[in-house]
């Protein structure tokens, strides 16, 4: 089976109880899917390394598929290489990328990323596409040549970030070259190999420049690299959500012990503000995590790519989740936000209710010894006035 490297800390999948990664969040910096056995320092109870957990992912449970393409190599077939993605922001501004001086020549836009066909060291160079969600796939490259990229291209194209992370999100998986297959998702490896021709030649460039890998699965590459984004930048929204839940995990506690929601409407309403943020980051995007992109409709074998992929991120099932955790979070503010609005509500009848006692207070001031008179000397003009005979 595959082995998932996470970082120190990890979080939980969301198909989990939805109460306990609301209430219990992890954090996670890298998602890697890979067929290598953990190491056995790991399973050493004296060590400060964590046991590494089970993933269930349809990717995961489908690893050992690709077994037989890793232990049996063949003269035709390519080493296995990485395929690296970086999320460092919530957007990017494409434009940004035509006129910036670090970037070969032969970079172009292609499609809805930025491509540049090669890139890195001579005799070790990678491919790169740039999408506009804030992601960079790197094939052939792994994450500190990624980092690097970033680093030296990204930042300092000015005013392309929209939104950084604090911080990058990364996920990695592998690929192998192999002219004599077909092009295809095994398990948890990529194979890039024969592909059908084009419905549309045109959605290739005229004029193709040298690139790192084969020209005949560019767009399957592309293809592939563009299901991965979504699900790098969908983790990044997932580990935001966990964070923001984290810290209002407190105020179902504090309702419970003091009967007050513990937060002010200024700051109740700002955190119902990022929950918006957060849907619409999810579903009102132009390039969301629950359409296939229309460039697919004409190309079958292209569209079958990308949603081979991610269907093994899960991308579909992570996203209905997300609007879960979202919705519940919402209901739970609401109910908050209620709370705070009959509570001014009772304030206001109460400073009501003294106003008008204070006016009371006033006019009895003002013109009580008026209306003593009006009604004590009529009763003592009646008493004094002779009996009639």
């Amino acid at each position: 089976m595959a082995s998932l490297r996470l970082s120190s800390t990890s979080i939980p999948r969301f198909g989990q109880s939805l109460t306990r990664a609301i209430f219990s969040p992890q954090w996670v910096s890298t998602r890697c899917y890979s067929a290598k056995k953990p190491a056995a320092a790991s399973a050493n109870p004296l060590s400060d390394g964590k046991a590494k957990p089970k993933s269930t992912t349809p990717l995961r449970r489908s690893a050992s598929e690709s077994l037989p393409i890793r232990s049996n190599p063949t003269p035709t077939r390519g080493t296995i290489q990485p395929v690296t993605t970086l999320a460092t922001a919530e957007r990017y501004i494409l434009s940004r990328l035509r006129s910036h001086p670090d970037l070969p020549a032969r970079s172009q836009a292609l499609h809805e990323s930025w491509w540049i066909p090669k890139w890195g060291e001579a005799g070790k160079e990678g491919e790169i596409f740039v999408f506009s969600n804030g992601n960079i796939v790197c094939w052939g490259l792994g994450e500190t040549e990624a980092k690097t990229f970033v680093s030296d291209v990204i930042d300092r194209a000015r005013g392309m970030e929209v939104s950084p992370l604090g911080e990058p999100e990364t996920e990695e998986l592998e690929f192998v070259v192999d002219p004599i297959e077909k092009t295809r998702l095994q398990g948890d490896l990529i194979i890039l190999g024969q592909a059908e021709p084009l419905n549309e030649p045109e959605l290739l460039p005229k004029v193709l420049p040298p690139m790192a890998f084969p020209e005949e699965t560019l767009l399957a590459r592309y293809a592939f690299s563009q299901a991965l984004s979504r699900s790098t930048a969908l983790s990044a929204l997932e580990v935001s959500l966990d964070q923001y839940l984290s810290s209002m995990a407190l105020l179902p506690h504090t309702l419970a012990q003091t009967g007050k929601p513990g937060m002010g409407r200024t700051q109740l309403i700002k955190k119902l503000g990022e929950l918006m943020k957060f849907r619409q980051l999810l579903n009102l995007n132009r390039e969301n995590f629950t359409e296939v992109p229309d460039f697919y409709w004409s190309e079958p074998e292209l569209e079958a790519h990308f949603k081979s992929l991610s269907d093994a991120l899960e991308v579909t099932s992570r996203t209905a989740s997300f609007n879960d955790k979202i919705t519940y979070a919402a209901e739970a503010q609401s109910m908050l936000r209620q709370l705070l609005t009959e509570s001014s509500t009772h304030s206001m009848e109460l400073i009501i209710i003294a106003l008008i006692a204070v006016e009371v207070v006033i006019a009895l001031i003002r013109d009580g010894p008026e209306l003593w008179h009006m009604l004590v000397d009529p009763e003592t003009e009646e008493k004094a006035k002779p009996a009639h005979v």
